[in-house]
């Protein structure tokens, strides 16, 4: 029997219930499991730990981006699948199961794989300083047959202040193109609303039961259709999301100890990672700590330990990783920001530009509530830009306590653990799940 697992962002047994109908019952009937995060608990350490069984210190995704010594560069989202050490889980299982394909459906690290079937979120660049929003796909021609059967993907629901539910909606229907067209062995989808709406609100806010029965709604439609196809269905997550209200700005500290190289750009501030002495890549509850000058190592750590919301420093056996690395109590989490006057941040600060951040920043999620005629102000840019005239889109606020979830920590309680339902095969770490999936396809033929 075929394959295919859902993988609901940010899913956890606090959202079971009324508000899941079709989820609840799914697990009801097949079974539920939590399990350790795994450590970052972050998108593309969780996924790349269940696509090669390995952990981090094996694969080398130490968290959504790291600073790259040699480049002496920070690189966020970076696509390419060669990035991903180790044997994929679509290579392993090629050898075992005759006619096996995979269609790996907007699972990160996705572009150039081996995987038969790939869709991801890729803007166009032109030269012109433009932007255009696109997937990528493999096969190649598989873009445009698709897009104009779907229509364009709503990238805005994706990922900014207009992330929503059209994406995972579109996501969901892609994925059912995909099995009409091709019928892979296995099929990996990613559906990422509860991570909009969780980091946003919070895990408690008043809107949340909404946002869970709309993906329940798109959840329980693909189970069924999967399941009309004679195709077995697992449901996974690869974190929960925890209220925060405590953003620690660990730049700024390093910045007070003169550890930063800081330069001006047309009287903005941006930050000379090489010339640091130290400093911090900050990702939700994490942040890799790079050392530059090792001299200064003991007093680095002295002063992660004594910063209000750090609760635990750990190290990384892997080059990518931090030289230390700072872990938030459950109810804080880490800022990129280095600069202390609002009028110094670089201008790509109050926009959506998530390559050229040297950390995430949920802030993204968000339209400043401080700017005056702010729906005024973003038609002026739609209409320059469907004029062909440049500018800037600087919305985003710079005030991280609109920030109420994030994630990240694998110490968490129960209730904020990730999930597997679906399947008997015990797990207790998202390189089970790798176990899980192989273990579904063992004996077995296509």
């Amino acid at each position: 029997m075929r394959l295919a697992v859902l993988n609901i962002v940010g899913l956890s047994k606090s959202l079971l219930g009324e508000n899941s109908p079709g989820i609840t019952a799914f697990a009801e009937k097949h079974g539920v499991q939590t399990y350790t995060p795994a450590f970052p608990a972050l998108t593309t350490t969780a996924q790349s730990s269940i696509i090669t069984g390995t952990p981090p210190e094996e694969h080398g995704i130490v968290a959504n981006g790291w600073y790259d010594r040699e480049s002496a560069e920070v690189r966020f989202w970076k696509q390419s699948n060669h990035i991903v050490h180790g044997e994929k889980i679509w290579d392993t299982l090629r050898k075992s199961v005759p006619g096996f394909t995979c269609a790996k459906l907007f699972w990160w690290y996705n572009m150039h794989s081996t995987a038969d079937y790939t869709i991801t979120p890729r803007p166009l660049y032109p030269a012109d300083g433009s932007k255009h929003f696109d997937v990528h796909t493999q096969p190649m021609d598989m873009r445009d047959k698709l897009k104009a059967d779907l229509g364009p993907f709503p990238f805005p629901a994706f990922w900014g202040p207009a992330a929503g539910i059209g994406s995972s909606e579109w996501i969901a229907a892609s994925a059912k193109w995909v099995e009409e067209k091709h019928s892979p062995t296995l099929s990996l989808v990613y559906l990422p609303h509860l991570d909009y709406c969780l980091q946003k609100d919070g895990p408690a806010a008043p809107t949340i039961p909404t946002e869970v029965k709309a993906i329940d709604k798109v959840v329980t439609e693909l189970i069924n259709y999967y399941e009309s196809r004679n195709v077995r269905v697992m449901l996974l997550s690869e974190y929960g999301i925890s209220p925060v209200d405590k953003p620690i700005h660990l730049n700024r500290l390093f910045r007070e100890k003169g550890w930063l190289s800081i330069k001006d750009e047309l009287n903005r501030e941006t930050l000379d990672t090489g010339g640091c002495k130290a400093f911090a890549v900050a990702d939700h509850q994490v942040a890799h700590v790079y050392v530059n000058d090792s001299a200064i190592l003991p007093e680095v750590r002295a002063l992660l330990e004594a910063t209000d919301g750090i609760d635990e420093i750990r190290k990384k056996n892997h080059p990518r990783a931090g030289d230390l690395i700072a872990i938030a109590k459950p109810d804080a989490w880490f800022s990129y920001y280095y600069w202390n006057d609002d009028a110094k941040a670089p201008d790509f600060a109050r926009t959506i530009d998530i390559h050229r951040k040297p950390g995430y920043d949920p802030c993204e999620l968000f339209l400043d509530p401080a700017i005056a005629f702010l729906k005024l102000k973003i038609a002026k840019f739609l209409l320059k830009k469907k004029l062909g005239i440049r500018g800037l889109l600087d919305v985003i606020p710079l005030d991280p306590t609109l920030v109420k979830g994030s994630h990240g920590r694998d110490k968490v309680k129960d209730s904020e653990k990730p999930l597997l339902i679906g399947s008997l095969h015990k797990v207790e770490t998202a390189q089970d799940i790798h176990s899980a999936i192989r273990e579904h396809f063992r004996g077995r033929s296509v």
